[in-house]
């Protein structure tokens, strides 16, 4: 068979064969078999080029998927496959794009983590979550991330929260908050509770008690309308010692408050 035509279609170019055939092919498709108008091609040939062609086309939309920002193998193997790329080709893709180290899903990790050590607040146990979400293999994520130490994040994050909590909770809810929420971020209970006492917390019982006639004057407007006497006492305290409040602070603020 006979090659009639050899457009270019924007990034592809359309290749027709004298026996109704056209298919779509790379510049480095037409470089790689020495492609012109009026060669003759095989059938072998021609399954060569067709290969070739699917391999050139998506490794070429790989590389400029990764012209944005480094991606993960899945991350790529995925586009790809939104792509319609041969499903039998994509690993070739995968394996080429390692190779020449467009691919590499260990140095993504390390990445990802020397960014958060930067300007993250994450703890570990997240990156390691966010990163198996992204493909990256247990044995390269327990490689990488024994590498790093967090407790400064730990404490970057939690002299954050003393800020924005610091003058609503009273002291033990403060405490349990910061914890929480250091945990929560993916830190240990001994990277957290470390983070904690690195903290300068000075006791403010003032505050504490401004804090605490706050909260009565909320609690007592909600059960005042079903308990009364001992029983509305009660509830007011159990409530606020959950809050986190001593009970020898509530039991004084309730005698001045009745």
């Amino acid at each position: 068979m006979k090659i009639t035509k050899i457009e270019k279609k924007k990034r592809l170019y359309l290749l027709e064969l004298d026996q109704d055939t056209k298919l779509y092919i790379t510049e480095d498709t037409i470089v790689r078999f020495f492609l012109s108008k009026g060669k003759e091609i095989n059938e072998t040939e021609l399954e060569e080029i067709q290969t070739f062609a699917q391999f050139s086309y998506g490794k070429n939309l790989a590389l400029y998927y990764l012209s944005f920002k480094p991606r993960t193998t899945k991350e790529v193997r995925t586009y790809l496959c939104q792509h319609e790329i041969d499903e039998k080709i994509i690993p070739q893709i995968l394996e080429n794009l390692t190779e020449q180290n467009w691919l590499n899903d260990e140095q993504y990790a390390r990445s990802y983590a020397e960014s958060n050590l930067r300007n993250g607040n994450k703890g570990a146990y997240a990156l390691r979550q966010n990163l198996q979400q992204k493909g990256i293999e247990k044995h390269l994520l327990d490689r990488v991330l024994e590498e790093f130490d967090f407790s400064n994040v730990a404490e970057k994050v939690a002299e954050k929260l003393l800020r924005k909590y610091r003058t609503k909770l009273p002291p033990k809810s403060l405490k349990d908050k910061i914890l929480q929420s250091l945990m929560n971020k993916g830190f240990s209970y001994s990277e957290a509770k470390q983070a904690y006492e690195e903290l300068e917390i000075e006791p403010d019982q003032e505050l504490t008690m401004e804090l605490l006639y706050q909260e009565l004057d909320k609690q007592y407007r909600k059960y005042a309308r079903k308990y009364e006497g001992y029983e509305l006492k009660q509830r007011l305290t159990q409530t606020l010692a959950r809050k986190g409040y001593d009970f020898s602070d509530i039991s004084s603020a309730l005698r001045e408050y009745f």
